[in-house]
């Protein structure tokens, strides 16, 4: 029986998380192909982790830095190992390399931590990216650790486009796979029956937050135009600076963590994102389209969502036009209606399931079976991977350090 190992840096909170969504997305592809899989852990659950074992995933726990995970490695024998995000991959990726080297090696970046943080330390310091920023050390790293795995998942069309024209990584170590969409259920509320905007992320995430005080910023403008309109701002652990935003008079409603989108979604109106900055592509947003809510949101926000349609709202140029866009979006019905169908037409057209399925097992299929070529192809990768590149300054400095 073909065998997948994923290496989770938490288990899956598909409720908290659009990770969570993306790693349950993974395995479901990987069960439709036969696999086998056992999901690895060194991290503690949460009472909101996903439980792997009903959809029949064997779990365990793990220790970091502990040579018992190259015996169980061993034993589970893997025809494919996962590695969630790269700090996984530097972390157990040698390991795997020396206990399973016959084993298919995927980086799951879910988005290029690189590309976040280059953004953010530009809006941070209020000004344009310029080249220098991606030039860190979490670029260095996450460079890195695609080039020792067979291959990349990437989740946007727009991190595919720099990995591969500005970064020229071999086209061959990336694979495009975005959020995946099973059916779109169109029985939803009418513009008419609902009200109020919403506003949802993890509060952990430092964009999601950010994205909360431009909500705060630009909310008053909101309000003066819709005094009888709420917003309503959910995500999952909810902080005490959060909490301190919530006020009842303002009619601006921190709710914290949502015990069901659908529910949410169903009832508001509008969903609110101006996103100032970020990666891959935001969940909130795919879910609004697929259920039938319009939004309002920036190019960050759009950004690899919905190539060349229209969006379902609008994605504002500027803080003066988000408001306006807000308000125009809120008070006009047919405007609305017509957004709500290019929600649909954007999840129909670019993130339809049987769009990619097919493909990503010819992908993985190919791989298994053309390995040893596969990796001839990828020299760079041979050289990150050769321990005597730092082995010299390691072995210097224990030297240093035993003289002294």
């Amino acid at each position: 029986m073909k065998q997948l190992v994923i290496i989770g840096s938490v288990w899956p909170e598909p409720t908290s998380t659009a990770a969570g969504n993306i790693m349950l997305q993974l395995i479901s592809l990987f069960q439709e192909q036969d696999y086998s899989i056992t999901f690895l852990c060194s991290a503690s659950p949460s009472e909101f982790s996903f439980d792997l074992n009903q959809i029949s995933v064997a779990t365990q726990s793990i220790q970091l830095n502990d040579n018992s995970f190259d015996l169980l490695i061993k034993e589970l024998n893997p025809t494919v190992v996962l590695f969630d995000r790269f700090m996984i991959e530097e972390q157990y990726g040698w390991r795997v390399m020396e206990n399973c080297p016959n084993a298919l090696r995927i980086l799951d970046t879910e988005d290029l931590h690189f590309l976040r943080k280059a953004r953010e330390l530009a809006f941070k310091q209020n000004r344009e990216l310029v080249f220098e920023d991606y030039i860190s050390d979490t670029f260095k790293r996450e460079m890195a650790s695609i080039y020792r795995c067979d291959l990349t998942i990437l989740i946007s069309e727009y991190e595919m486009q720099l990995a591969t024209e500005t970064f020229k990584i071999d086209p061959a170590l990336l694979y495009y796979l975005p959020f995946l969409s099973n059916e779109i259920n169109t029985n939803v509320p009418k513009f008419e029956d609902r009200q109020h905007f919403v506003s949802i992320g993890n509060f952990l995430h430092e964009p999601n937050w950010q994205t909360v005080l431009q909500l705060k910023k630009h909310w008053k403008s909101i309000k003066e135009q819709l005094p009888d309109a709420e917003l309503h701002v959910y995500g999952a652990y909810v902080s005490e600076k959060s909490k301190q935003l919530h006020n009842e008079k303002e009619g601006f409603l921190i709710k914290g963590r949502a015990e069901s989108v659908i529910d949410v979604y169903s009832k508001a109106r509008i969903l609110l994102a101006p996103i100032p900055y970020g990666a891959g592509l935001k969940g909130k947003l795919f879910e609004a389209m697929q259920l039938g809510l319009p939004s309002v949101t920036t190019l960050m926000g759009a950004e690899g969502m919905n190539g060349a349609l229209d969006w379902n709202g609008f994605i504002a140029s500027d803080d003066p036009d988000f408001i306006a866009k807000t308000v125009e979006l809120y008070t006009n019905g047919s405007l609305w209606e017509t957004a709500q169908k290019k929600g649909y037409e954007i999840i129909e057209k670019r993130f339809k399931k049987e769009q990619f399925s097919a493909d990503f097992r010819a992908k993985i299929e190919y791989l298994v079976k053309h390995l040893k070529s596969h990796r001839n192809e990828n020299f760079l990768g041979q050289i990150v991977q050769h321990q005597s590149i730092q082995s010299t300054k390691y072995m210097s400095k224990w030297i240093e350090a035993k003289n002294s």
